[in-house]
């Protein structure tokens, strides 16, 4: 159908970014399109696993490798993705140099065969808009985030409601389907910059993007009709019916070895974790993991594994200190933490193969910092969550889980805590709230089964719509041929 189609897809070198958009190159590649992915050495090393089984097993992915200038802007060398930053003061620097990568991949763009018919970039990548301009090809961007947040973001910007309110003001957000209460300091660093200088140099970063995916072709969203059905409605209206919700890309991964190498090598032999796993009741382990840039500070990850501990039931917690690593280890070893929750806690160090956790039946809840890939993994994998946002679009994804689709608990996070700002925004869970919450989702009462059904049933949509006959199927052929007609056109002119 589409042999003669080829995409270039353009992420974002950062594991939130980057690892969707590999699951989404194997999507379409999955129709015969031929996809090439662009990368970096490291990268591409260090999600080569998943790549190399994909291509060996017959798909049309090809790799290009570009250098990436990191000693030339400051970085250290080998520095490639945005959770190698040794400070996230360089997160400018990070930018200016991945704007680099333009000139290299417009010289080889002539070398590309067959012709690229379009670019899928990470919306973040506002320079492949001028690529895709010069060579006169539909520049689409991918947004790794709902549906609920494309809308309620372009409401806020044409509204400007949130500069009318104090940071700690409750106050709707505008314009969508439900009756959905923030405050301006639970907002996205667009409107809720911070007040670091990192914050004030990524303000012009952002608006920047923002200006630049106002004129993209189309946008591609990893969610699903099924999950979050109004928001999708009215963001498609917004933009003329060029959305395409292709999601969950994770069910793309269809056998355990490639949920395992989803991303960097695991910090812990899989089958140590999941033999653990086969030893616990069904739905009786929490599994806490904050994300991949998440840097809790080491008296808040103090009140998380404590509040771990009191709650009683098994858990799985992925710890990730960054800078503060050291601090956390201390507290451990002299706290004798590990020692006293031993065969009843496991602590993962690193880098952890979520999706592969998350499936097994082991698993009772999902304790999320609400990034848009974890919680609609969390959706696919048919799991409570609690949910403690911290950054980003983490506060609307909450809203989604917990108040959109209801299978969410908030543990009671108040504010965005800004990369590199983590210290002054003090403690903000305390331990008896982990515990609580932890006790609420687990409850066996009406409640409780009440929002497991729930997740039951998300799960099994979630696996049907990808599937031939699904919604996200239908929106990915619906989306290639679009990029066919319009591929077409051009030649025929």
């Amino acid at each position: 159908m589409a042999s003669n189609l080829h995409f270039l897809v353009i992420p974002l070198m950062c594991p939130g970014h980057l690892i969707p958009m590999v699951d989404m190159a194997k999507l379409i590649a999955q129709q015969t399109v031929a996809v090439t992915i662009v990368i970096t050495p490291r990268n591409a090393e260090r999600y080569g696993a998943v790549l190399n089984r994909a291509v060996a097993s017959g798909l049309p992915i090809r790799i290009l490798k570009l250098r990436f200038p990191a000693l030339e802007y400051g970085l250290p060398e080998g520095c490639e993705s945005v959770d190698d930053l040794p400070s996230f003061t360089l997160s400018k620097n990070f930018f200016d140099a991945s704007a680099k990568l333009q000139q290299p991949l417009e010289e080889v763009f002539g070398e590309l065969k067959p012709r690229p018919s379009c670019i899928i970039s990470d919306k973040h990548l506002a320079w492949t808009a001028d690529v895709a301009r010069k060579y006169q090809i539909p520049w689409v961007i991918f947004d790794g985030m709902s549906c609920f947040t494309q809308l309620s973001t372009h409401n806020l910007c044409v509204s400007k409601s949130h500069e009318k309110v104090a940071d700690s003001e409750p106050f709707i957000l505008p314009g969508l389907p439900d009756s959905i209460v923030v405050t301006k300091s639970q907002l996205p660093g667009l409107f809720n910059p911070g007040n670091s200088a990192r914050a004030k140099e990524m303000k012009s970063v952002r608006e920047h993007i923002r200006a630049a995916e106002l004129g993209a072709y189309g946008t591609i969203i990893n969610s699903f009709e099924e999950l979050e059905t109004r928001y999708i409605e009215e963001y498609k209206k917004l933009k003329q019916g060029r959305v395409w919700c292709i999601g969950p890309f994770s069910q793309s991964n269809k056998n355990d070895l490639d949920k395992a190498q989803r991303g960097s090598k695991a910090s812990i032999n899989e089958h140590d974790c999941m033999k653990w796993l086969d030893s616990q009741p069904p739905g009786s382990v929490i599994y806490a993991c904050l994300g991949s840039l998440t840097r809790l500070t080491p008296p808040q990850f103090i009140e998380l594994a404590l509040g771990l501990e009191e709650s009683r039931f098994p858990f799985i917690l992925v710890v990730k200190g960054g800078s503060r690593a050291e601090e956390i280890e201390k507290w451990l070893g002299e706290d004798g933490f590990e020692e006293r929750v031993k065969g009843r806690g496991v602590l993962v160090r690193g880098w952890a193969p979520q999706v592969l956790v998350l499936s097994h039946p082991a698993i009772g809840t999902f304790l999320t910092h609400c990034g848009w890939n974890s919680t609609i993994e969390g959706f696919s994998a048919g799991v409570p969550m609690i949910t403690w946002p911290q950054f980003a679009d983490q506060f609307f994804n909450e809203r989604v889980a917990v108040e959109v689709v209801g299978t969410g608990v908030a543990v009671g996070a108040k504010t965005v805590m800004h990369l590199g700002e983590e210290d002054e925004a003090g403690i903000q869970v305390k331990r008896e709230d982990v515990c609580r919450v932890a006790k609420i989702i687990m409850d066996e009462g009406r409640e409780g089964e009440e929002r497991r059904q729930k997740a039951k049933y998300f799960q099994e949509m979630a696996r049907k719509t990808i599937e031939e006959g699904g919604s996200s199927r239908h929106n990915l052929k619906l989306f290639i041929e679009d990029i066919m007609l319009h591929t077409n056109k051009g030649l025929a002119g």
